[in-house]
């Protein structure tokens, strides 16, 4: 009853905050950097680069991902600036739904649309079903500062491979260690 109460209180907020939803096509690869959309709300977030290797516990190992564990890929995202291109070598592969999101910070300002990625296991209270676009549910993710516990409703879901990638930052050299998460489609082979 209570988490009844909460689900119906979060979604009159977010009717009441006049949110829009949108299916946004997560097996699309951006063009190159300089066909980049514009980032928006990222530049005056503080963004977590780097994180340690600590996943949920429940997350399941892939068993014979594209990209194993210790090889190389390149990156074909640009969640960040200095990612597309760079050379990643791939940290962990592992199997799950990943959600494109809408959030809204618990630090305030604008909502960030289109985060990508948050994986399944890292939403509050998740059950074995994934959710659908429209969702309304609360983050248990940091990969942004304001993230954590943030209300946050589902754009898009995936059920795919998603990496733990460490790469050399295309624009400054610098080493980003263990970025959270890639999904398959946004690697290439490395040669």
């Amino acid at each position: 009853m209570k988490a009844n109460k909460f689900s119906t209180s979060i979604i009159t907020l977010a009717m009441s905050l006049g949110l829009s939803v949108y299916t946004v096509n997560a097996e699309t690869v951006p063009g190159p950097p300089e066909s980049k959309p514009e980032r928006q709300n990222f530049e005056k977030m503080k963004l977590n680069h780097s994180t340690s290797k600590e996943v949920p516990e429940d997350l399941k190992v892939a068993e014979n991902p594209t990209y194993p564990v210790n090889s190389k890929a390149v990156i074909l995202t640009d969640h960040m600036e200095g990612m597309y291109g760079a050379v990643a070598k791939i940290e962990g592969a592992y199997t799950t739904t990943v959600y494109s999101v809408t959030y809204y910070p618990t630090t305030g300002g604008e909502p960030v649309e289109g985060h990508k990625w948050v994986i399944h296991e890292e939403i509050e209270n998740a059950g074995e079903e994934p959710y659908k676009p429209g969702d309304v549910v609360v983050l248990d993710a940091d990969h942004h500062e304001g993230m954590d516990g943030a209300t946050a409703i589902i754009d898009s879901a995936v059920e795919t491979t998603v990496y733990m990638v460490s790469y050399n930052d295309t624009e400054t050299n610098k080493r980003v260690k263990n970025h959270k998460w890639v999904v398959e489609s946004e690697l290439a082979p490395y040669k």
